[in-house]
């Protein structure tokens, strides 16, 4: 068994789990990281795909009740009706255009320069967001409509770009159409679930004549760290953003973007370029 390969297993798990739901790209850095390791093979992109469901799936477990209630609900309760509505609303956007531009942007953007670049102009984004005069006129998920809905959708699709983040988008834009700071991540959470598990589904698809059985160690040891790397990080968010705003999430993510920009045009590390 490569012990080093389990190494860089559980560091990209870590790493997946940690970033996944933060507004600062899971996709980006695993890239990022990735290539940094050496791991960027066909097998990784395989593996990403594995650690990407267990934060799903980690997400779908903290927020069990709330989804087990919708899930009996659905047939006879008009509000649990509704909050699948939303997210099947705000779903579609990403949905459609992932289908139609998923390959080229795979193909053309999937780089730790591209990353770079789309990390800092994102922070960039956050902070003038963050300036921005703050009243919020939707503070539950519940209370949410339609327009809402879709608009946070369309955020999303922003995010097929890598180094963007998911969440940040969903985030940021709800922020934008006047979503509190809790409602607009908790809805980043939920819509995460049908989006990911959709691309996720997608992505094994396309690549399932990569999957080996030796590789299954390797696998699992990404696995279960991104799983508990995941249900770490929501908890703490959440808490987070009760008290705080996302600006070190920007400065973060601007000055880890300069610095791979730095090292690529220094040639201090050799990355993938497109």
């Amino acid at each position: 068994m490569d012990i080093q390969l389990l190494l860089t297993a559980l560091v990209l798990g870590i790493v997946e789990g940690l970033t996944e739901f933060l507004p600062v790209s899971s996709t980006g850095h695993l890239i990022i990281v990735g290539d940094l390791l050496g791991y960027n093979d066909d097998t990784s992109k395989v593996f990403k795909i594995v650690i990407q469901l267990a934060a799903i799936l980690a997400v779908c477990w903290d927020y069990r009740e709330r989804l087990i209630k919708v899930a009996v609900g659905v047939p006879n309760d008009s509000a649990a009706q509704r909050f699948v509505g939303l997210l099947f609303v705000a779903f579609l956007p990403a949905a459609v255009l992932g289908l139609m531009f998923h390959s080229t942007i795979k193909e053309l953007l999937f780089n730790p320069l591209t990353v770079a670049t789309a990390l800092v102009v994102g922070g960039l984004i956050i902070l003038y967001v963050e300036k921005r005069a703050y009243h919020p006129t939707v503070n539950s998920v519940d209370d949410m409509g339609w327009g809402d809905a879709i608009k946070v959708g369309f955020a999303q699709a922003l995010a097929m770009i890598p180094g963007t983040s998911r969440s940040g988008a969903t985030i940021m834009g709800g922020l934008i159409f006047g979503l509190s700071r809790k409602t607009a991540a908790e809805f980043s959470f939920f819509l995460a679930i049908p989006t990911m598990f959709a691309a996720t589904a997608y992505d094994l698809y396309k690549n399932w004549a990569l999957l080996k059985l030796e590789d299954l160690p390797v696998f699992a040891v990404g696995f279960v760290a991104s799983f508990l790397a995941a249900m770490w990080a929501v908890k703490s968010f959440i808490r987070f953003i009760s008290n705080h705003t996302f600006v070190v999430f920007a400065w973060y993510r601007i000055v880890f973007g300069l610095i791979v920009l730095a090292t690529w045009q220094l040639d201090l590390v050799e990355w993938s370029e497109p």
